[in-house]
């Protein structure tokens, strides 16, 4: 028992490290889902995800995901049904900056698809990783 009472500031730093390695996974958790570039990446690859830019007809046109499909954030509880048939495939929502797309997964998840995610950081993060973009 000595031991500990002795040591107790290198139990407490053990135990602040470990919460600063936990802190990305459970921020993860409270952002609603979102991925990294890589992460969307594998999930296209691997599940066939589809990938939506819920940003607006500019912003699509300027810069978008290769592949992906373009509804407007305000129309989306509409036409998402009719674009992305099956709910069991994951749904990636991506628009600039991570924002929106955030509210498309939550209208996304209203309408039963559960495997909705975020693209964190948008296009911004998209085009950071250097990846693909296509012009409408």
């Amino acid at each position: 028992m000595s031991f500990f009472l002795d040591n107790w500031t290198l139990f407490a730093i053990a135990i602040a490290s470990g919460g600063m390695l936990l802190w990305p996974a459970l921020g993860g958790a409270a952002r609603g889902g979102g991925l990294n570039p890589n992460e969307v990446v594998q999930l296209m690859n691997r599940e066939k995800a589809q990938v939506i830019d819920v940003c607006s007809a500019d912003e699509f046109a300027a810069g978008h995901v290769v592949g992906a499909r373009h509804i407007p954030l305000d129309e989306l509880e509409s036409r998402l049904p009719q674009v992305v048939k099956n709910k069991a495939l994951p749904v990636v929502m991506v628009c600039a900056s991570g924002a929106r797309s955030g509210r498309a997964v939550a209208v996304a998840r209203k309408l039963g698809y559960d495997k909705a995610h975020s693209l964190a950081g948008g296009m911004g993060a998209w085009r950071a990783a250097s990846l693909p973009v296509e012009k409408a």
